[in-house]
Order: structure tokens, then sequence, then C-alpha cells
């Protein structure tokens, strides 16, 4: 089977990689479902960010608001999910991220690989996820619950 690279939204099945929001767990499990079809995928892998409620300058954060431009940032999300899948020989590869505001403990970014064997499922999702992370033309603009903002630093 040819490989294909999906793209997944919580709006439309393959029209954006960005959606406005908190990704909701259902959104996710539709994912999984949908990949049901292909018989050939043995494993896939999963990776899930979720906003985390850090101490900032004495402050905790409350939410970060995402922000993009959003052609650049899906033509870049499409050059990155292409080449892993490619590098990788996955039968597909998806990849959700916020824009807007996302509250702490709510999820942010889902990736998710698949192949027919875990390990180049494993490889190609932890691969995925680091280049995102370092090249996706995406700013996070940290809310602080008393007030203020601080512009998101990606960390490991």
């Amino acid at each position: 089977m040819p490989q294909r690279v999906l793209k997944f939204s919580k709006t439309m099945p393959d029209s954006s990689i960005f959606v406005h929001g908190a990704i909701s767990a259902d959104d996710i499990a539709n994912a999984i479902q949908r990949l049901s079809e292909f018989q050939n995928i043995g494993a896939h892998s999963i990776f899930i960010g979720q906003v985390r409620s850090d101490a900032i300058e004495d402050q905790i954060v409350s939410a970060i608001d995402y922000a993009a431009y959003k052609e650049m940032a899906e033509q870049k999300a499409l050059e990155l999910i292409s080449e892993t899948v490619q590098t990788y020989q996955l039968n597909t590869a998806m990849v959700q991220h916020s824009l807007g505001m996302v509250k702490s403990g709510e999820i942010c970014l889902f990736v998710l690989t698949a192949s027919r064997h875990r390990k180049s499922s494993l490889e190609a999702c932890a691969y995925l996820v680091e280049r995102i992370k370092k090249e996706l033309p995406v700013w996070g603009k940290e809310i602080l619950e008393k007030g203020g903002h601080i512009w998101k630093k990606n960390t490991e």
C-alpha cells in the first residue's frame, strides 16, 4: 500500500492541522479509529502534549495562547510530516496542534505515527515531535493567573 500523509482536524477531517482551542479526547479517539481501515498497520505511536501550570516569576501559568501565520505553519508541518513518513517508512502520520487559548491541563498537541512495526513508529513519533517543537512557527503566550504574560520558550 502506498504511504499516505493524513491530516486531522477537529472541524473537518483532512482539512487542516490546526484547530481552535484544546484538542478533545474524542478527536484523538476518532483519529485512532480512522486507522482501523488500514489492516497493514501493526503499530501506532502517540504523543499527547498538555499545557502545564508552570510557576514563572512567582506566578502560575493558567493557559497558553497559541498563535501562528497559519498558511506558513501548515506548509511547514506538512513538510515535516512528509519527511518523517518517508524517512521512517510509515503507513501514515497525523498532527494536530492548537491555536488560540488552551487552559492548563488541556491538550494542545497530538502526534500519531503508524507503521507495520513498533520500532519505526516509536522512533518516528519522537523524531516528529522534536522537529515540531524546534521548527514549527507557532508561538505560545503563557498567560499568568495574576495577570500578564510571558512568551513561551520551548524546552525538552
